[in-house]
């Protein structure tokens, strides 16, 4: 029993040491300072590094970028809905046009004739 404990203290000791070696990392490249019990999350820059993450992160982290490209393919088919209209022109001889996008997604056509 004493062996098994001695075993996973050594495992733990380990583990930490290897993630306060990465938390002194990002701590050093978003410039602040580490605490020593700073958990949590850390911005650098515009991303939001967890430190020592759990299953609950990672769930959350999942289901906002399920949520997010959801959102995605909602905006997609609302754009495809609007741009029916295409199909109604029938001689595109001479048709010239311009898709600006934003974020992936038609924001804008320029249409030129010439």
């Amino acid at each position: 029993m004493l062996g098994e404990y001695l075993r996973r203290l050594d495992e733990i000791r380990t583990l930490a040491e290897r993630s306060k070696k990465v938390r002194d990392v990002v701590f050093k490249l978003a410039g602040k300072k580490a605490a020593a019990n700073t958990l949590g999350e850390i911005t650098v820059g515009d991303l939001n590094v967890v430190l020592d993450a759990n299953p609950f992160h990672e769930l959350t982290a999942i289901e906002e970028a399920v949520r997010s490209q959801q959102d995605r393919l909602l905006v997609l088919q609302k754009a495809r809905e609007a741009l029916k209209w295409v199909d109604q022109i029938e001689d595109t001889e001479g048709l010239r046009y311009i898709v600006l996008e934003n974020d992936g997604v038609p924001a804008r056509i320029l249409l030129k004739i010439s």
